[in-house]
């Protein structure tokens, strides 16, 4: 079987089988498409992935490099349970990685407030026809802040996943792992009422909770832009994301006080390893507690001189 046919049958596995999200296929159908490519259309043996990741080292940055072989490596693993392979070279190749820590960028209180701010200070009129799409801008970000939601999983929201007389959301993260998350905020589900009331016709006809100006789905890349909008407006100079929203979240439940454990549920994660790192960020504040409410700087003692 040619490798373009095995990469189809193996696609077609992950889609079908495994129930994989188009981005997650889209990334597997990239990255195998370049092991081809370099192989020269030939399925490489352990000589040739050697090399293989070495060019991946030369090339790309750690997280791009672990993705890649991550792809790789399942592929393989897959024509091994399939018996396509005699054997499963990556079984004799070491990877490691020394990765440096990153902590995620966050939106500071005051400025998240600031938006905030600005966007219900403009108070469109009812009559107005951008009146319910300022409602739907307002709904986004209130529920990006409430949630801590991707992008990807705000914008596939299918109403007939939401209830907002129990205040629940269905969400669809990574990998089709479900999650349900709570709008607890009286304040939110109003603002969310007035919204789907406003865009009911269009809502029904696309099946998504949040849709565009063509009644349809309201794009990762619309929102992307319609965040960069109104933090500019705001006079905001941050280049705010949404997902420094997602970011924002965790770290402020966590100066909080909530126990990590709560906040890898909240954001769907399915490692610890990768919640812990807002506990990182988190010190940050407990630094500056300790420095501005120590007692110990209100104590009148004599200093080394």
């Amino acid at each position: 079987m040619q490798c373009k046919e095995q990469l189809q049958d193996y696609l077609d596995y992950c889609k079908f089988r495994k129930e994989l999200d188009a981005k997650t296929l889209k990334a597997y159908r990239i990255d195998l498409g370049q092991l081809f490519e370099y192989a020269g259309g030939s399925l490489p043996d352990k000589p040739g992935l050697e090399a293989y990741i070495t060019r991946l080292h030369k090339n790309y940055k750690q997280k791009t490099i672990k993705r890649k072989i991550a792809s790789v490596k399942a592929f393989y693993n897959y024509l091994e349970e399939q018996e396509k392979i005699p054997e499963n070279p990556f079984r004799k190749i070491k990877v490691r990685f020394k990765e440096k820590a990153v902590l995620p960028r966050i939106i500071p209180r005051e400025e998240i407030e600031r938006l905030l701010n600005h966007m219900y200070g403009l108070e469109i009129e009812k009559e107005n026809s951008s009146y319910r799409f300022w409602l739907r801008d307002l709904a986004v970000t209130e529920v990006f802040f409430a949630t801590g939601a991707r992008v990807y999983e705000i914008s596939h929201i299918q109403m007939r996943n939401v209830n907002l007389n129990e205040g629940t959301i269905l969400i669809m993260g990574k990998g089709g792992k479900e999650r349900c998350l709570q709008i607890v905020s009286p304040e939110i589900l109003h603002l969310l009422e007035k919204y789907c009331e406003a865009n009911r016709e269009a809502i029904e006809n696309s099946g998504y909770l949040f849709v565009n100006h063509q009644g349809k789905r309201y794009t990762e890349q619309s929102i992307r832009l319609m965040m960069k909008k109104y933090t500019e407006a705001a006079g905001i100079t941050r280049h705010i994301t949404p997902h420094m929203f997602r970011h924002s979240v965790a770290t402020y439940l966590i100066e909080n006080g909530v126990d990590v454990c709560y906040v890898q549920r909240i954001l769907g994660h399915s490692s610890i390893k990768t919640t812990q790192i807002y506990i990182h960020i988190a010190d940050r504040k407990q630094a500056e507690i300790l420095r501005e409410l120590h007692p110990r700087k209100d104590l009148d003692v004599s200093t080394v001189a």
